[in-house]
């Protein structure tokens, strides 16, 4: 596994990756401190494309990401995380949305865990989750990050999120 730190405007980030493509984008969050495994080294030029393709976004000159991902996680996890990569640019789509998009329209708990357990975060754009009543919940990074990301994204939900809080 190689891996590399990335600056970022919702802080810094954590690459990790190996020849299957990206399998971890972390957030630095005060309370899951990051591991760096004993096998991992520091990447040289390998995760080049994915700081790129990260700055062009956060720059507001890429709305959609082309790498390769390679997160590890049961087949149900996947394919929520495979879900959220259809959400367009600048929209949010609720629990249930993306639990009726995945064909288990009464797993919406499940869909919610497995959001939370999202290892590619902005790039497997779970930020773009939101509840039911159009409320921002959950998110790994924090709430903070996640208005960020989605006004970066121009959604114009924001006024509707603040009144469902």
């Amino acid at each position: 596994m190689f891996y590399r730190y990335q600056e970022s405007p919702i802080g810094r980030l954590l690459l990790v990756g190996d020849e299957a493509g990206l399998r971890q984008l972390l957030m630095d969050v005060p309370t899951e401190p990051w591991v760096i495994g004993e096998q991992w080294v520091p990447a040289e030029t390998q995760l080049d494309n994915v700081c790129r393709q990260l700055d062009e976004y956060f720059a507001g000159r890429r709305q959609r990401f082309d790498l390769r991902l390679a997160p590890l996680g049961t087949a149900f996890q996947r394919s929520v995380w495979q879900a959220l990569l259809e959400i367009p640019f600048g929209q949010t789509w609720s629990y249930g949305q993306l639990a009726r998009h995945i064909g288990s329209p009464q797993a919406m708990r499940a869909v919610g865990a497995a959001n939370g357990a999202n290892p590619i975060a902005v790039i497997q754009p779970c930020h773009r989750v939101i509840g039911s009543n159009g409320s921002l919940t959950g998110f790994s990074g924090g709430l903070e990050r996640k208005t960020l990301l989605l006004k970066l994204e121009g959604w114009q939900g924001m006024r509707q999120a603040a009144l469902a809080l």
